[in-house]
């Protein structure tokens, strides 16, 4: 499961992918112009992005190189009607990292989308492992030691990014941005109750939290079995 931001004008459009890709288990944002879609890229954090190329107050392009020059890193998705060769080299050139023609096919979007969110770590299997702990992003299951835990959407989505980022100390803020939506009102109480699900669902009772609190800074996820 990934944060991604959907930008695209088309209603239409947009309805079918995110309904598409939410069904894949992503958190899809959409919004319908270029500059809201910029200033989310710019404030929030997302994985990845999925740019329309012509928006009605600016081109995928110009997002995508706006995003670039202030750092922007995510993966980002051009959409577009244009199949001329020189306009696949203009999105790649403003940053983009791959292109897909309309009209959408589905499945080659969800191929594609599977394949940007693989780029950064390349040698990792789809399944996610963490310890006793392992989580399949595609199906939504997560076992412990074999054995299957049922989540809510929201408990899944909060322990998938953790796995992804194993020791890795992040604050309630940081995690707001990072699993919620940004349109999302959440507070740090929000992140106080789903870490106390996720312990009361996966933890022992002889054995140490797999989520430990850092005093001060946060949460994180123990890479290493906990051993009494």
């Amino acid at each position: 499961m990934a944060k991604i931001l959907l930008v695209e004008d088309d209603e239409n459009i947009a309805s079918t992918v995110r309904e598409w890709l939410g069904n894949d288990r992503h958190s899809i944002e959409w919004v319908d112009n270029g500059k809201e879609g910029l200033n989310r890229l710019k404030f929030y954090e997302f994985e990845l992005a999925i740019l329309d190329w012509q928006l009605p107050d600016m081109t995928g392009p110009e997002i995508c190189r706006e995003y670039r020059r202030s750092g922007g890193k995510a993966p980002v998705l051009m959409l577009t009607s244009r199949k001329d060769s020189d306009d696949k080299v203009t999105g790649l050139d403003a940053g983009a990292d791959d292109y897909l023609i309309k009209p959408v096919d589905l499945k080659e979007l969800s191929a594609r989308v599977r394949a940007l969110l693989r780029r950064p770590t390349a040698l990792t299997p789809s399944n996610i492992k963490a310890g006793a702990l392992e989580l399949d992003p595609s199906t939504g299951k997560v076992l412990k030691r074999g054995v299957e835990i049922t989540l809510l959407p929201k408990e899944f989505a909060l322990l998938n990014f953790l796995m992804r980022h194993p020791n890795q100390v992040f604050s309630p803020d940081r995690l707001i941005s990072l699993v919620w939506p940004s349109t999302t009102e959440v507070s740090r109480d929000t992140i106080k109750v789903h870490i106390k699900r996720l312990r009361d669902k996966l933890d022992d009772d002889d054995r140490p939290s797999f989520i430990r609190s850092i005093h001060g800074m946060g949460y994180v996820l123990e890479c290493e079995e906990p051993t009494s």
